[in-house]
């Protein structure tokens, strides 16, 4: 899928996303939405405490949090108002291990079905070195109705 060929739907905005992650995981690991660009989504997260593993470098886990974020967000903008996403599977290759500083995660798409999405996604440091690079598969679900509770 070319950039060319893809657009995001009218009122997608980073705003929106990042108003979206208010009160959750990624609003406590500072994870924020920077770009929505043509083909691809872009959002920091910080590599400091919230995001270490006891050696003191960037958790693994924190790297999938991100992708899985990226993914997952874009496929929800491309799902539509009437559809939600959820992850079937998602992989992680880490490539190499970054201590302090922000990390970048770019995601773009692969393939945008009616019942599923595949979304791929690289992270890198401040100078733009991989440091975690993947792909997550999304299953394209009817929205369910807003609980009344």
């Amino acid at each position: 899928m070319t950039g060319a060929a893809f657009r995001w739907p009218d009122g997608a905005t980073v705003e929106l996303l990042n108003a979206r992650s208010a009160g959750t995981l990624m609003e406590t690991l500072g994870i924020v939405f920077t770009e929505l660009g043509e083909g691809y989504l872009r959002a920091t997260m910080p590599v400091d405490a919230r995001t270490h593993q006891p050696y003191g470098i960037l958790h693994g886990g924190a790297s999938v949090v991100l992708g899985e974020t990226l993914g997952s967000s874009g496929g929800a903008l491309m799902a539509g108002r009437d559809a939600a996403v959820v992850g079937l599977e998602i992989n992680a290759n880490h490539l190499r291990a970054i201590r302090k500083g922000m990390v970048t995660g770019t995601t773009r798409p692969i393939h945008l079905g009616r019942s599923t999405q595949v979304w791929e996604y690289r992270i890198a440091d401040e100078e733009d070195r991989p440091v975690c690079i993947g792909r997550i598969t999304l299953a394209v679900l009817p929205k369910p109705p807003a609980s009344g509770g």
